[in-house]
């Protein structure tokens, strides 16, 4: 199957071209923005340390002493073309506490928008083929410690989920370090995800313990099912 790049932007523009603000349930808002790959304005600010700041601080630890040479393949994977981003930033002064009226909303929308806050994580993917199967990759989500457990994380794979579906993906596939305990039940037991069969424990259980990751997923439709579930 070969992927239509201008039927992704399109879709994938439907869903994310007006940003607004979302609140989760620790009274928090956030605003998102939009980017691809090396064209991406925030990637080629000054800004773009925030990701390294993220990526170390979350995944220095799972990685271990593989992390100086992930480290690399990361910045590379940054600014490929290939690369989409949702950006989300902290809106600032403003609480999900407050019973507004419907002008009130817009006012804080509008303000939350033209003076977005700091950007407080990402999630980097891509639309690519797995076992000729097209899918959405997820290649990073990544939170700034203060925001994360407060619901912002399940919204963003919600998200990614909707946009998945939205472009006929059969699939949303990831890979996690098995080190990485808190990613490993977020994604297994929180939002029901699976060790799909092309993760290396299930390819050949012997090689697969000695490998550092699980690749998950989660299916949309029968084909993806038949691929990438164990039966």
């Amino acid at each position: 199957m070969i992927l239509s790049k201008q039927l992704l932007l399109i879709n994938t523009h439907l869903i994310l071209s007006h940003p607004f603000v979302i609140s989760t349930r620790m009274a928090y808002l956030y605003t998102w923005s939009q980017g691809v790959g090396i064209n991406s304005p925030l990637l080629l600010s000054n800004t773009s340390w925030v990701f390294l700041r993220n990526l170390q601080a979350n995944m220095e630890g799972p990685y271990g002493s593989e992390w100086p040479t992930e480290e690399k393949v990361k910045r590379k994977e940054m600014v490929m073309p290939e690369a989409r981003y949702i950006f989300v930033h902290e809106a600032p002064n403003a609480s999900s506490d407050e019973i507004l009226t419907m002008s009130e909303r817009k006012e804080t929308l509008t303000v939350c928008l033209e003076n977005r806050g700091s950007m407080v994580g990402f999630v980097q993917y891509r639309f690519t083929l797995e076992e000729e199967i097209p899918v959405l990759y997820v290649y990073e989500l990544q939170l700034e410690p203060h925001v994360q457990a407060k619901g912002l994380g399940k919204f963003l794979m919600q998200l990614i989920e909707l946009i998945a579906r939205k472009n006929r993906m059969g699939a949303v596939v990831l890979t996690v370090q098995k080190a990485n305990l808190l990613a490993m039940d977020f994604y297994l037991n929180k939002l029901r995800y699976i060790i799909s069969t092309i993760s290396p424990s299930r390819v050949d259980p012997l090689i697969g313990d000695e490998k550092s990751y699980e690749i998950l997923c989660k299916a949309f439709d029968c084909e993806a099912e038949a691929i990438f579930k164990v039966s």
